[in-house]
This record gives structure tokens, C-alpha cells and sequence, in this order.
């Protein structure tokens, strides 16, 4: 098949998946059907069923992965909007995330000490909390696992995504900044794209904890492996 044809049908066929799959959460409104989980289960039953190879998918599907970048350039937009507030929220904003990061590395180097995992482990799953890209410098640097570390990062973000509404309601977080400082800071962009949907002001708030959490991240990581290990 032409390529070029390959690629409509995949870029085409998973905008439509993930159109569907939105549908299908905003009538369930279940965590577990969030669309970045039910999109790509639908996506991945239907090449098996198929027989289509992940490598003729990603001919087009790696299209839309290429958009990741200026979907996070656009969460400049509600950050703008909502300057001045966060201007005044600044100082809590800023310690809660390093507090946040400091949690983030210490439970995944901690828990993974515990069950007796190797050091590689350790130092891919160390970064989970921040965004991809970090998270695969910082594990590298450390001599961490690449992949492994991914699948940890997309593991913290769903998980996130998925359990917060129950992790708000148990502990009693109502204030906008505590939700969005603690998505922001444990669940990258998957939590801050989850956070949009209460509102612009918790969605900028965890974009900014977002950030704030990959330079915490970035900094401490190396600081404290020798300390925890």
C-alpha cells in the first residue's frame, strides 16, 4: 500500500478513535475510560485483529506524536489568562512542587529498594513524575533504563489521571491549588490535561507545577540517589 495513503488512513483513523473514545467518557465519566486509556486499547485490538505492524502504524501515527510539542507550547495560552493570579500564588505554588519532587523521587527510589530491585531499576523508575523527555536524560544520566523509564513515566501519568478524583475526595484537597500543585508535580502533562478539565485556573496551576517539577527533578535527582540508595 502507498505510503502516503498508510499515513492518512493511521493520522485519520486515530483522530477518529480518540473523537470516540472522548464520547465514550464524557457519557460514562468513569476513570478508567479517560480517552488516552481507551483511545490506545482500541488502537491496539484493532492492529492485532488486523495483523497491521506497529512499524506501518507509526508511518502515520508518529505524525501525531510530532504534535506533542505544540500541545505543551499551548498550555501557555490558559498560563497567560491567569498571569496575575498565578503571580500571587507564586510562593505556595513553588514549594509544594519542591516538596512534591522530593516525594516523587524518594517514594520510587525507596519502594523500589525495598522489593530489592537493581540498581537500574532504581534509577528508571526515579523520574517517573516529570514529563518524558526529562525523565529520559535524567534516568540515562544515572545509568538508568531509557524504555523502562517511559513506561514508568506513563504509569505516573495515568495512574494520576485515573485516581485522583478518589485521592481529592479522601484526603479532602478542595483548594485548586493543592489539586493542581499535586497533579502537576506527580502526573506531568497526562495530570495537567486532567486538570484542565476542572478549569483553567487548576489546569495553570499544574502546568507551572508541571514545570517547576521537571527542574526540581533534573537538580535533586543526582543529589539525592547517593543518599537514598
Amino acid at each position: 500500500m502507498n505510503e502516503i495513503v498508510i499515513m492518512l488512513l493511521a493520522t485519520v483513523g486515530t483522530c477518529i478513535t480518540y473523537v470516540l473514545a472522548t464520547r465514550i467518557y464524557n457519557k460514562i465519566q468513569f476513570p478508567l475510560f479517560i480517552p488516552i486509556i481507551v483511545a490506545p486499547a482500541i488502537i491496539i485490538i484493532f492492529l492485532m485483529l488486523s495483523n497491521i505492524s506497529y512499524e506501518t502504524y507509526m508511518v502515520g501515527g508518529g505524525l501525531i506524536s510530532q504534535l506533542l510539542g505544540p500541545a505543551v507550547v499551548a498550555l501557555a495560552y490558559p498560563l497567560y489568562k491567569q498571569r496575575k493570579l498565578l503571580k500571587q500564588l507564586a510562593g505556595p505554588i513553588t514549594v509544594g512542587t519542591f516538596i512534591g519532587a522530593l516525594i516523587g523521587i524518594s517514594t520510587g527510589v525507596l519502594f523500589t529498594k525495598w522489593l530489592n530491585f537493581n540498581d537500574e531499576i532504581i534509577y528508571s523508575i526515579l523520574p517517573k513524575s516529570v514529563t518524558t523527555p526529562i525523565a529520559m536524560e535524567v534516568s540515562t544520566s544515572l545509568g538508568g533504563i531509557t524504555s523502562l523509564a517511559v513506561v514508568f513515566v506513563i504509569i505516573a501519568g495515568v495512574s494520576g489521571a485515573v485516581l485522583s478524583r478518589y485521592i481529592y475526595k479522601l484526603f479532602r484537597i478542595t483548594h485548586f491549588v493543592g489539586r493542581g500543585v499535586g497533579i502537576g508535580s506527580g502526573s506531568h502533562a497526562i495530570g495537567t490535561a486532567k486538570a484542565l478539565e476542572n478549569g483553567q485556573t487548576e489546569g495553570s496551576v499544574s502546568t507551572v507545577a508541571m514545570i517547576l517539577s521537571m527542574v526540581f527533578v533534573s537538580v535533586l535527582a543526582p543529589l539525592l540517589i547517593n543518599y537514598l540508595l
